[in-house]
């Protein structure tokens, strides 16, 4: 059975080419061929990275490496050992990979091969959602008046910044961001930068500003926070650890006191509709027609009245001239 497989596995590299040349249109399947198996194999890489498989992995294409190295320097023995137990090494993989290949079997069966991959979403809705675990956080924060410091990277790269922090390339969550700015903990004091859809840095020391008008009766967070803002594009939230108050630095002014829809607002416009544009929803061009059609409708309604009322004329008309 294995001799028959490896019998058709084989290629006749320069007849293949031949062929292609032969017939050009077969570049395509080629192509779709090779996109294919790239998928197959990120996908897998994607689903054994977390797991004990990956070391499995190591370990035979180790074996593998070996296998070959021994046919190219004539190891005869060590070579036919490792060639009779690459003989089984199918029916091994099965069993060796068998939760992860279920695991994928099912993401298969469940979800499409977008979700499998990891690209479900649109960086549109990643960033929104992201923004909105954020804004959860930031109140939490708030009331319990708990010193906080985020900034959101833009367009200028804040790297010689995230590296005065503690890296920490980590999903946004609202328990983690609460957790970070949590009193007395190694990581509290300082800002946490956010980059990329992900919280890069934390602990990370910010230029503080000096314009005097400024900086008076504000805390080192705020300024920090203008600072920030003036040297870059980032904008900057800041929770106020003596009264909990929420702020906005952007471009170097600080708007003091936003309430949570005012935040979500502002970050939403600063930091997704001025990245992809404006979004116009389906719901909401759904409504546009429909008031247009009811108002085809009541136009079409006025003019058949009119219309009737203009013969009603007509008739009364005809039958004073008659009479």
């Amino acid at each position: 059975m294995f001799e028959t497989v490896n019998e058709q596995m084989k290629i006749d590299f320069p007849a293949y080419i031949n062929e292609l040349r032969t017939y050009p249109w077969q570049i395509i399947t080629l192509i779709i061929d090779i996109v294919l198996v790239g998928f197959l194999i990120y996908g897998f890489v994607k689903i054994t990275k977390k797991s004990r498989a990956m070391q499995l992995m190591k370990g035979i294409i180790f074996l593998v490496i070996v296998t070959v190295l021994s046919s190219v320097f004539k190891l005869r023995i060590l070579n036919f050992i490792l060639t009779s137990f690459m003989t089984y090494g199918v029916i091994a993989l099965l069993l060796i990979f068998q939760p992860e290949l279920r695991r994928a079997l099912e993401q298969l069966g469940s979800s499409t091969f977008t979700k499998m991959f990891g690209i479900d979403k649109s960086l549109r809705d990643k960033t929104k959602e992201d923004i909105y675990k954020v804004v959860i956080a930031v109140q939490e924060l708030a009331k319990t008046k708990t010193g906080a410091l985020i900034v959101f990277e833009r367009d200028i790269g804040l790297q010689d910044i995230v590296e005065t922090g503690v890296v920490l390339d980590s999903e946004i969550s609202p328990q983690l961001l609460v957790n970070i700015f949590v009193p007395k903990t190694p990581l509290h004091d300082g800002a946490v930068i956010i980059a990329n859809n992900k919280i890069t840095s934390a602990a990370c020391i910010l230029p503080l500003t000096d314009d005097k008008d400024v900086v008076k009766g504000l805390g080192t967070r705020h300024r920090a926070a203008i600072g920030i803002s003036k040297e870059s594009d980032a904008i900057a939230v800041v929770v106020s650890e003596e009264t909990g108050k929420v702020s906005i630095a952007k471009d170097g002014t600080l708007i003091v006191d936003v309430e949570e829809d005012a935040l979500k607002r502002i970050l939403i416009k600063n930091l997704v509709t001025a990245r992809f544009g404006p979004e116009v929803k389906k719901d909401r061009i759904s409504e546009i027609k429909g008031k247009m059609e009811k108002k085809k409708e009541k136009i079409i309604e006025y003019r058949k009245l009119a219309q009737d009322k203009k013969k009603n004329n007509i008739n009364k008309k005809e039958k004073t001239n008659k009479n």
